[in-house]
């Protein structure tokens, strides 16, 4: 048990740190989004939001109810891939919201 309880911290950390990186850069959002955002089909919203919106609205806002709840948290991630290729060809780099990221995928994976 402790071993899970364990993890749950270090995923809330994870949580934590990837909450700081998008304050950091600016790309959190003080409104929340419309409920018509969160209707999408596509992998991570791509068609109603941008990464970094699905980040704080949806996988951070899931990811914090599942710790909340004490309910499984998802064995597999790879959001990281994801947020290199949101970053490839802007102006930011990004390279400490993906280290976060890459961080919460080997946590998730249990790499």
């Amino acid at each position: 048990m402790a071993e899970n309880q364990t993890h749950e911290s270090y995923v809330a950390d994870s949580l934590l740190q990837i909450e700081i990186e998008l304050r950091s850069m600016g790309a959190w959002q003080k409104q929340p989004l419309p409920p018509e955002a969160f209707e999408s089909t596509q992998p991570f919203c791509l068609d109603t939001m941008n990464f970094t919106q699905w980040l704080q609205f949806v996988f951070v806002e899931r990811m914090k109810l599942l710790l909340e709840a004490g309910q499984p948290l998802p064995s597999v991630s790879g959001i990281a891939p994801m947020a290199e290729e949101y970053f490839r060809g802007r102006s930011e780099s990004g390279a400490k919201l993906i280290l976060a990221l890459a961080r919460m995928d080997s946590l998730l994976s249990g790499e």
